[in-house]
């Protein structure tokens, strides 16, 4: 909105309001402007979650600690996603079918959460939704992208085609396009492209969902993940940078990179109040939306595989889930001393605040690994 007013506006009557009309300082602005909304509106919002007594459960079988974080404020992660929608509907062009994409999945997956946040808090246990209930509900939200893809494909916006790093000529497509041109075999010819979306969407909203079990855990390691997704956003929808490190070119996408850079703004603003020892937690509403949302621009800009490096602390804690069920049930006996992983290093000794520090250094590893790949190519 404000885009529109000061550049395609004012602009004519005010010349250095030119300067809206670049990407990199919309970007620094949603981002300013998100971070803000943020650190207003924070107390704001924890005084109304605690007069509403919208309260945490913590599971007994957790460590011991954390029982006296029972009744901190939940829910917090509807502080995340409007201080990210906002500065977007501010500062990004809205006739951008992408930016319109992310602003869908960060809304959608963020009313999965909710319903499943509010489930708890009615039934005064740590259980919400059930997992097939909520399951169902991501993999809905993840084919409607998939298919609004698909529709962009048609139109030369986007490609079908997976891209490999390491390999520069390898680039499948997920489209099986032999199969188009059959009368009634066409539909199959997609099944693989949103079957590989799904995938991606929905397995990055899981996991940054099992992350989010120490105070600033996983909203600190949204904040570098983010980061990287907003430079290869940004260079993804640059014809200089994407030819010189050999990726793909995405003309239409750098709107996005103004989405990432609200979606930055907003998670620092609430890391201020969920840091160690959190005032508020982000609940379902935050870590299901920004997980599903980091999937999303992934796909987008055709990074998708490189996603398991730039979030691969998340990779890591949902892995470490997988293994646990799984060693459980074939061998009847536990791998870690709890799953997800961050649980299994507090039962071994380290402090709260060690296993979040370590493991943001961590996630800035993988994230700065991510993008030396780039070159590598």
């Amino acid at each position: 909105m404000l885009y529109y007013l000061l550049y395609h506006t004012l602009q004519k009557y005010f010349s250095p309001l030119n300067v809206f009309r670049y990407i990199t300082v919309r970007t620094v602005y949603a981002s300013l402007t998100a971070m803000f909304l943020a650190l207003v509106f924070g107390p704001w919002l924890i005084r109304r979650l605690r007069e509403l007594q919208i309260g945490q459960y913590i599971r007994a079988e957790g460590p011991q600690e954390h029982q006296k974080k029972a009744g901190t404020p939940t829910m917090g992660g509807v502080l995340i996603v409007l201080s990210t929608a906002v500065p977007v509907l501010l500062w990004a062009d809205l006739t951008n079918a992408f930016v319109l994409m992310a602003l869908f999945a960060l809304v959608a997956f963020s009313a999965v959460g909710f319903i499943d946040d509010y489930a708890k808090v009615a039934k005064k246990r740590n259980l919400g939704l059930t997992s097939k209930r909520k399951f169902l509900l991501q993999v809905l939200v993840s084919m409607i992208v998939g298919v609004g893809l698909l529709e962009l494909s048609t139109h030369s916006a986007y490609s079908t085609q997976l891209i490999v790093p390491f390999f520069k000529k390898f680039h499948p497509d997920l489209v099986i396009h032999s199969l188009i041109s059959s009368d009634h075999l066409w539909p199959l010819a997609f099944v693989p492209f949103l079957l590989f979306v799904t995938l991606v969407i929905t397995g990055s909203s899981n996991a940054v969902n099992l992350t989010d079990g120490l105070d600033g855990l996983a909203i600190g390691c949204t904040v570098i993940a983010a980061g990287a997704l907003t430079v290869l956003t940004y260079v993804s929808s640059n014809a200089r940078w994407s030819s010189y490190l050999d990726i793909q070119y995405i003309p239409r996408v750098g709107e996005l990179t103004v989405f990432c850079g609200a979606l930055v703004g907003a998670s620092l603003g609430f890391l201020w109040y969920n840091a160690h020892p959190a005032e508020v937690f982000m609940g379902d509403v935050g870590s299901l939306s920004l997980g599903g949302t980091l999937g999303v621009i992934a796909v987008i800009i055709k990074q998708e595989i490189l996603l398991f490096f730039i979030g691969g602390v998340f990779v890591i804690e949902a892995l470490s889930v997988i293994l646990q069920v799984g060693s459980f049930k074939l061998r009847g006996k536990r791998i870690f001393r709890m799953a997800p992983v961050h649980h299994h290093f507090e039962l071994l000794g380290w402090s709260e605040s060690k296993v979040i520090v370590r493991f943001w250094i961590l996630a800035l590893v993988f994230a700065l690994f991510a993008l030396t790949t780039l070159k590598l190519r």
